[in-house]
Formats: structure tokens, sequence, C-alpha cells
């Protein structure tokens, strides 16, 4: 039986984007295993993993709230890869595919969270 949550391509752009972060911290010096490479894999990891519970809640209203967090997991993995950017452990190539990625993802959480409101309203 298929869950819900892998139906929506907005889970499925998440598991790629946690895919691509994992192949591209195993590139960063073995100094930020605990730090920035933990900090990233953690953050980019919740939001598949936040999309996925909230699916599988009971009300539209629970599914909002972890559509929102989900959010919040997003901007903390757009800020770390800023810093690793800054840090020179990403080149530019690999910011923009990520920052592409990111805003794609973005775009199609607000209109999850469009829709999942208006049932809320109803």
């Amino acid at each position: 039986m298929k869950r819900a949550h892998k139906n929506l391509e907005v889970w499925q752009l998440s598991v790629a984007l946690a895919t691509f972060v994992y192949q591209i911290t195993e590139t960063f010096p073995k100094s930020e295993i605990y730090g920035l490479i933990s900090q990233m894999r953690r953050a980019v990891v919740s939001v598949p993993s936040n999309i996925a519970e909230g699916a599988a809640r009971f009300s539209s209203k629970e599914f909002a709230q972890f559509l929102n967090i989900t959010g919040g997991s997003l901007s903390e993995c757009d800020t770390q890869i800023e810093i690793a950017y800054n840090l020179k452990y990403i080149n530019i190539e690999q910011r923009e595919e990520l920052d592409r990625r990111i805003e794609v993802i973005s775009m199609k959480l607000a209109g999850l969270i469009s829709v999942i409101r208006k049932k809320i309203m109803k």
C-alpha cells in the first residue's frame, strides 16, 4: 500500500533535495561532521519527514501545522547552504542548484498550505 505522502510532489522533491545535500556534504571537511554537516542533514531530512508526518494526521489543521514546520526547516537549510557557500564548502553551481530546488519546493509547499487552509475554512 502506497502512503499518501508519497503521492505528493513536494515530498518527492524534498526527498531528492535531502539526498543531494547528503551527497554534497560528503565532501565537506571532516572537522564539520558534528557541525555544519550534522545541522544541514538534520534540517533537510526534516523537510520530507514533516510532510509525511503531517499527511498521516487525521485533520487538515494538523497537516497545515506540520507544513508550516516544514517551511521553517527549509529556511534553516537555506541558511546553512549560504554558510557552506561562504566557507567555500560548496561551489557556485552547487549553490545555484540547491537554491533552485529550495525555491521550487518552497513554491509547492506554499501551494499545498493554501489548499489545506481552504479545507480548514470550509
